[in-house]
């Protein structure tokens, strides 16, 4: 199979079968492009979700985008990027014709309801694998707990959070290098 429609195909299946948006979809990206295609390894995973976290839009399709580009250039980007997003947009789609006829059945809010609880999983088994594979001193616990109180309790802007972020880390770094 060509590679492109490998990343097509790779990504439909990863947009098909996941619920509840881009973070739900971590742990099924972890799973083919680093496990079973060996696209990228799991500490360029992390890069990716740092940078597609870091950029406009939402996180799966960056993703699908940085790791399409990565194996197969702008083809790659294009193949990968429309197959995490074609799925969504026919299910939506259809979805929406029919959810304001269904939407106060109560086996469909039942459904939604265990939907969402199963997403929840899901997203905190991609942050703990992202947490077991982050550096883990005083000043990384220091960042992760200003960035949530700056996120969770101030209400600041994600983009400001990751570039003050980046920019602690670059001056950890150097105050790192100037010591003996």
């Amino acid at each position: 199979m060509n590679t492109r429609m490998d990343l097509f195909l790779t990504f439909s299946r990863i947009g098909l079968f996941t619920f509840g948006g881009g973070y739900a979809m971590i742990p099924l990206i972890q799973r083919e492009a680093v496990e079973h295609k060996h696209w990228i390894s799991d500490e360029e995973l992390l890069d990716v979700l740092a940078i597609a976290e870091s950029t406009p839009g939402p996180i799966a399709i960056n993703c699908a985008t940085f790791i399409g580009r990565k194996v197969a250039r702008f083809g790659g980007a294009l193949c990968a990027t429309l197959g995490v997003v074609l799925p969504s947009f026919v299910i939506i789609a259809l979805l929406s014709f029919a959810l304001q006829t269904f939407a106060q059945v109560r086996i469909v809010r039942y459904a939604f309801w265990g939907i969402r609880a199963g997403v929840l999983a899901m997203i905190l088994k991609a942050l703990w694998k992202m947490f077991k594979q982050c550096r883990k001193d005083w000043f990384a616990y220091s960042i992760m707990a200003l960035a949530l109180a700056a996120s969770a309790f101030f209400g600041l802007s994600a983009v400001l959070i990751i570039a003050a972020c980046a920019i602690l880390g670059i001056l950890y770094l150097q105050i790192g290098r100037a010591k003996p």
